[in-house]
C-alpha cells in the first residue's frame, strides 16, 4: 500500500480522498491555490503545498507544479479526484516518468478514452451499442448535411475532446446546421484545443443512465447502474439508483465490462448510456475516474469505491467477483449547488450559517461548513445530500426531510428546486426524460 498519497483536487472529492486513504493508513497532502488556503481538505491534511498563481484555477492545473509538489513531500501516488486533471494523459505520463503512481488508467487508456471517436469505435468492437453516426470528424458543412440528412435529423454535433456537455448542440433540420457546426467546432477549440466535432443520431424522449466499472487492468466487475436524467445545461442535478431490473442490468453489465477489458481497464470507470423509449440503450462515452455520483453505488452496494481504486492503483487484483456485487434498497442524492434555484446562475458568497442533516441512511460529503467563504472562480457545488431507504418511495420521503433541515444561509441554493422536484407526479412515477426540468418549467412558480 501507498505511504503517502497528493491529492490534486480540492473541496469535497479532495476531502473525500483524504477519508479513504485515512481508512486505508495512508498519510495525505494536497494542493491547493489561495482561495483553499483555509478549506476543511488543506486543514485535516497532514501536508498542503501551496500553488500560488493569479488565476484561481491554474493552481490546480499546473502539471510541472503539482509534479514538483509530489517530489517534494514524498508521495508515492497522486489522486486527481475528477475535474482539472483527473483525464490528463500528459499529467498521467509526467508523473510515471518521476515514478509516481497515477491513481486512475493508463496514459494510453486516457488518451484513447479521451477522444470520443476512438471510443465509440473501441466500444462498439467490443459489442456495446452505439447510436449511428460519423466514423471521423466533420469539418465540411456540406459534406456534414449529406450526412446529417442520411443519419436523420434530429442529430447532435460533439466535440470529439468534449466533457461536461461543452461543445454539443441538436441540430433539427439542415437549414440550421451550418451556424451550429460553426458554434460547436468554436467552442470545442476554446475549451478543449482541439475543433474536431462528430455527428450522432439524436435519441429523443432518452434517459440518461450509467454503470458503474472498476477494474485491475485484467479483469473488470459492474456494480449496478444509476439514473441521471435530471439535468441543466447537460449537467446533472440529482442521481439515484437502482433503475433497471435484474434482467437488463446483467445484460448491459456484461456489456460494459467486456468494454472495460478490452482496453485492460485500471481503476474506477462510469460508462455513460442514453436510452430511448423502446428500452434501447447506446454508448455515450466513458468517464475514466471517480464519479461525483459515485455515492448513490456506495450506498446501495455498501462498498467503498474510492478505496478500492486506490488498492488497484496500489497493485492489488480485483478483491470480489461480480456474484460477490450485491445491491440492496434505494439511494437518491442530490447536488446542493450555490445556484438560484430558479434562474440556475450560480451564487457564489458566505456561509454564514450551515447545518447539515442527519439519521440513519442520511450522508453528507462537503467541505463547507459555516463561514466558508464560496470562490466564484469554481464549480457551484457545495454539498452532495445522499439518502438510502429500502423503497424509492421511502427514500424521497426521507431525502424531502432531510433537505428539510438542511440549512445554508447567506447563498442561494438548488434545495427549493429539488423539494419541488421530490413532489412533482412525474418524478414519482419514475416519468422522467433528459428532458424533464425543460418539461416541467413551473416546477418553482408560487
Amino acid at each position: 500500500m501507498f505511504r503517502r498519497v497528493l491529492i490534486a483536487n480540492r473541496g469535497e472529492i479532495a476531502l473525500r480522498i483524504l477519508r479513504a486513504c485515512r481508512s486505508l493508513g495512508i498519510e495525505v497532502a494536497v494542493v491547493y491555490g489561495q482561495e483553499d488556503r483555509l478549506s476543511m481538505p488543506v486543514r485535516f491534511a497532514d501536508e498542503g503545498i501551496f500553488i500560488p498563481h493569479a488565476d484561481p484555477l491554474a493552481s490546480y492545473l499546473d502539471i510541472e507544479a503539482i509534479v514538483s509538489a509530489a517530489k517534494e513531500v514524498g508521495a508515492d501516488a497522486v489522486h486527481p479526484g475528477y475535474g482539472f486533471l483527473a483525464e490528463n494523459p500528459t499529467f498521467a505520463e509526467r508523473l510515471a516518468e518521476e515514478g509516481i503512481t497515477f491513481i486512475g488508467p493508463s496514459p494510453d487508456v486516457l488518451r484513447m478514452l479521451g477522444d470520443k471517436i476512438t471510443a465509440r469505435e473501441v466500444m462498439m468492437k467490443a459489442g456495446l451499442p452505439v447510436a449511428k453516426g460519423t466514423d471521423g470528424p466533420i469539418s465540411d458543412s456540406s459534406e456534414a448535411i449529406s450526412m446529417a440528412t442520411e443519419i436523420g435529423f434530429p442529430v447532435i454535433i460533439k466535440a470529439a475532446a468534449g466533457g461536461g456537455g461543452i461543445g454539443m448542440q441538436v441540430v433539427e433540420s439542415a437549414d440550421d446546421f451550418k451556424a451550429a457546426l460553426r458554434l460547436c467546432q468554436g467552442r470545442a477549440l476554446s475549451a478543449f484545443g482541439d475543433d474536431r466535432v462528430f455527428l450522432e443520431k439524436f435519441i429523443e424522449g432518452a434517459q440518461h443512465i450509467e454503470f458503474q466499472v472498476l477494474g485491475d487492468g485484467n479483469k473488470s466487475i459492474h456494480f449496478g447502474e444509476r439514473f441521471c436524467s435530471i439535468q441543466r445545461r447537460h449537467q446533472k442535478i440529482l442521481e439515484e439508483g437502482p433503475w433497471l431490473s435484474e434482467e437488463v442490468r446483467a445484460e448491459i453489465g456484461a456489456k460494459v465490462v467486456a468494454g472495460a477489458e478490452s482496453v485492460g481497464y485500471q481503476g474506477l470507470a462510469t460508462f455513460e448510456f442514453l436510452r430511448d423509449v423502446h428500452g434501447d440503450f447506446y454508448f455515450l462515452e466513458v468517464n475514466p475516474r471517480v464519479q461525483v455520483e459515485h455515492t448513490v453505488t456506495e450506498m446501495i452496494t455498501g462498498t467503498d469505491l474510492v478505496a478500492m481504486g486506490i488498492k488497484i492503483a496500489a497493485g492489488e487484483s480485483l478483491s470480489l467477483s461480480q456474484d460477490d456485487v450485491h445491491i440492496n434498497g434505494h439511494a437518491i442524492q442530490v447536488r446542493l449547488n450555490a445556484e438560484n434555484p430558479v434562474t440556475l446562475t450560480p451564487s457564489p458568497g458566505k456561509l454564514w450559517e450551515c447545518h447539515w442533516p442527519g439519521g440513519p441512511g442520511v450522508r453528507v460529503d462537503s467541505h463547507a461548513h459555516t463561514g466558508y467563504d464560496m470562490p466564484a472562480s469554481f464549480d457551484s457545488l457545495l454539498a452532495k445530500l445522499i439518502v438510502w431507504a429500502p423503497s424509492r418511495d421511502e427514500a424521497i420521503s426521507k431525502l424531502d426531510a432531510a433537505l428539510s433541515e438542511t440549512l445554508l444561509l447567506g447563498v442561494d441554493t438548488l434545495i427549493p428546486l429539488h423539494r419541488a422536484i421530490l413532489a412533482e407526479p412525474d418524478f414519482c412515477q419514475r416519468e422522467i426524460t433528459i428532458k424533464y426540468l425543460d418539461n416541467h418549467p413551473n416546477l418553482l412558480q408560487g
